[in-house]
């Protein structure tokens, strides 16, 4: 089972390789077999991708929209006509089901490839009428950004970030996990395939010390990450010293609130989505689930019967609807958390072992009893646990849904819908749903606040994020100066 690429990296509209560089092993999750041998960037191929960038940023930014715009659209076609291969791929580097692979990756990366093919010719600036004289304002790129990306989601992450960059006349350099690092190379070529100009959209491989070479560099006019809350915060300090432009998706511990009247079923597919879809390896996953007391053993009931018909397996399987963590690390990690719950008084309700489907599988895993003090209800688990709370009254639920430094998501689930509202209104979260959960359609801004991240992705506020407002004023008439 391989999927060697024909290089590491791929600069200036052609595969690059340097043997010089760190040996990059990619790991099927599955089954822990060799897919692809890589190699780290080498200074030499840093200083390729970015200069290879800024070139081809000049003349992009001084294209039309519109022909900028026809350049995505065609990459989103390409995606689209490649769906199975494309799926297959992410499946083999992040061992999530075929089943998720088809619909939520790619797909989501070619309806953000369109999306913002289709906002580019409407951007412009406005006029600002001063009695006789009258200003007005332009919309520019920011110039060369750095794409860093997460091991989750790491072909949708990358048109996530190519996507508002290239429509609005940036150029990109990307660097994708070094354990998923296959799809954005499949970008890559196909952004050139589908028009772009070389160098326009880079992606190198490494670790920690390339993003930071990106982050660091002058001629890096902004950063763009999707990681941890430890990574973003030594990320955002090093482009803090370039004054450069920022983007934080980070991690996130968030709320699912189910009230007495929520359609139960609805709320406990929510609950399963939020929190064993990709094996629980979600960012905005709502994994503590606060359920109101009267309704508390019902939803148990219906939420261990439902997550005993997940069927886990390989991946590469139609019928897998459960797939393996990325890594041996992180499946250490999760089933640390769970012996710590055990440890700390929570009751389990289902799973709470390691699967029989693969060394990296982790079964379903559902806490109930737990408590706002315990570990898990306090730290991001990043894997198939869920955490349930009993809570009595609305203002009691706010308060604890708050109670955390995270700030990325949260879910409402009631029969009332002026209660949603109210609450959702309450809640400290940057992307929030009412009867439904970690729905992230492109047309919606996604992101974060506190220490979950800044600024935003998808949806016409992304473009805020990859340009800046000029204001030009223009005088009429002769200058009154008392000089």
């Amino acid at each position: 089972m391989i999927a060697q690429p024909k290089a590491s990296h791929f600069v200036n509209g052609d595969w690059m390789e340097d043997t010089a560089g760190e040996a990059l092993e990619v790991l099927y999750p599955a089954t822990q077999e060799v897919i692809a041998r890589l190699h780290c960037a080498t200074p030499g191929v840093i200083e390729a991708a970015i200069a290879g960038a800024v070139a081809a940023q000049a003349d992009w930014a001084a294209r039309k929209p519109v022909e900028r715009a026809r350049v995505l659209r065609r990459a989103a076609d390409l995606i689209r006509a490649r769906g199975e291969d494309l799926a297959r791929l992410e499946t083999l580097d992040t061992g999530k089901p075929l089943q998720e692979t088809r619909v939520a990756d790619w797909p989501s990366g070619a309806d953000s490839l369109e999306y913002f093919a289709g906002l580019a010719p409407t951007l412009t600036g406005e006029t600002i009428p001063l009695g006789g004289d009258f200003a007005y304002t332009l919309r520019e790129p920011l110039g060369v950004c750095a794409g860093i990306g997460a091991w989750n989601y790491p072909s949708q992450i990358a048109c996530w970030k190519a996507a508002p960059a290239l429509s609005t006349g940036n150029a990109m350099v990307f660097k994708p996990s070094e354990m998923t690092p296959l799809g954005a190379l499949q970008l890559a070529a196909i952004l050139i395939e589908a028009g772009a100009p070389a160098g326009l959209f880079n992606v190198v491989q490494g670790r920690g010390p390339v993003g930071a070479a990106l982050a660091t560099d002058p001629r890096i006019a902004k950063v763009s990450l999707t990681g941890s809350v430890p990574t973003g915060a030594r990320v955002y300090q090093a482009a803090a010293a370039g004054m450069k432009h920022v983007t934080m998706e980070l991690g996130g511990k968030s709320p699912l609130i189910v009230f007495a009247d929520a359609d139960l079923d609805s709320a406990v597919g929510a609950a399963m989505l939020g929190n064993f879809y990709s094996s629980g390896q979600i960012c905005s996953n709502g994994t503590r689930v606060f359920v109101e007391k009267p309704v508390k053993e019902a939803f148990l009931a219906k939420l261990a019967e439902r997550t005993g018909r997940i069927i886990a397996g390989d991946p590469l399987d139609e019928a897998t609807q459960f797939g393996p963590l990325i890594s041996a690390a992180q499946h250490e990690k999760v089933m640390g958390y769970i012996a710590r719950a055990k440890a700390e008084g929570a009751r389990l309700v289902c799973g709470g072992a390691a699967g029989n489907a693969g060394p990296l599988f982790v079964q379903p895993t559902v806490f109930a009893d737990v408590t706002d003090a315990m570990t898990l209800a306090r730290e991001e688990v990043f894997g198939p646990v869920m955490a349930v709370l009993e809570f009595e009254t609305e203002s009691e639920v706010i308060a604890r849904a708050n109670g955390t430094d995270f700030g990325l998501a949260a879910g409402v689930f009631t029969g009332d819908l002026a209660r949603g509202h109210r609450v959702v209104a309450q809640l400290q979260a940057g992307t929030t749903w009412i009867n439904a959960y970690n729905l992230t359609p492109v047309e919606m801004p996604f992101g974060a606040v506190k220490a979950s991240g800044l600024g935003r992705e998808n949806s016409r506020a992304a473009v805020e994020h990859y340009t800046q407002l000029k204001a030009v004023y223009v005088g009429m008439g002769p200058v009154d100066s008392p000089y």
